[in-house]
């Protein structure tokens, strides 16, 4: 979609940066150069860069990165003992509840269709789920009768875990085409090779928030991608021009003490 990412703060340790739309933060599916890490690097001379978290390529909104090893494991260190917090700011279809709302529902990503689901599971059932928890806290800011803003603050980082959470809710992400009710069941091959795009994470999986839930790190292979639908043998076809950026923005990292450890308020829905 053509937009700058925009460096927000530089640091001798820490980047921070405005991720647009339609971008992913690493090397995955179609991209290898055309990332959040190689624009920083090919435009900025910023190299090497640690992703802290990760966005869906679609998503939008800050993004932290490390610039050496160590201080990516003292992040690292401070997601696993719970404490940081991020903020998203979605708008969702409908009329969203007045009182916050916690969705404590686990979740179960499908490689294969590339998208989550619930996975409420039946404790009278013998058989485990193979869903993971995950918890999402949801406060409505605004609402016009026919959408509504709602601030997002997820306790876990699952894959698509706000998204899928919204669906749950009955209030999916008004322009998010993979979990918009009626095209669940039958997806758009739009829907699906925009998500499928966004690959893996390149950091282990923890149950903390800012990391997205993966199986396995990104293969360092380019030449096969398990995730292209194109490769070996197929050059990528890129996606349709009318694809456009998710309704969803992370606007701010806190630490549990209140005290702002980064925030933006950038971009217009």
């Amino acid at each position: 979609m053509a937009s700058d990412v925009t460096v927000l703060v530089e640091e001798p340790d820490v980047v921070t940066v405005c991720k647009p739309a339609s971008v992913p933060v690493h090397p995955c599916g179609q991209y290898r150069k055309n990332t959040v890490v190689g624009i920083l690097q090919a435009e900025h001379g910023l190299a090497p860069l640690f992703p802290v978290h990760r966005l869906d390529r679609l998503v939008s909104g800050l993004l932290i990165l490390a610039r050496n090893a160590t201080k990516a494991d003292l992040f690292r260190q401070q997601i696993e003992g719970g404490m940081l917090q991020k903020q998203y700011i979605a708008k969702v279809v409908g009329t969203f509840p007045e009182k916050e709302l916690l969705v404590d529902i686990s979740i179960y990503y499908n490689h294969r269709e590339g998208r989550s689901m619930v996975e409420a599971g039946d404790s009278c059932r013998d058989t485990p789920t193979k869903g993971k928890t995950a918890s999402t806290k949801f406060t409505r800011i605004s609402s016009n009768g026919t959408h509504s803003i709602v601030l997002c603050e997820p306790v876990t980082g699952r894959t698509h875990q706000i998204r899928v959470h919204l669906q749950y809710t009955g209030h999916p992400i008004a322009n998010d085409m993979l979990y918009l009710s009626e095209y669940v069941d039958n997806r758009t091959d739009v829907g699906m090779s925009a998500d499928r795009a966004a690959g893996k994470s390149l950091i282990p999986e923890t149950n903390n928030m800012y990391v997205d839930d993966c199986e396995e790190t990104c293969s360092r292979n380019f030449s096969i991608d398990p995730m292209c639908t194109q490769c070996p043998n197929l050059a990528p076809t890129g996606y349709e021009e009318h694809e456009e950026g998710l309704w969803l923005h992370c606007i701010d990292t806190l630490d549990l003490d209140g005290n702002m450890s980064a925030h933006i308020q950038v971009g217009h829905f």
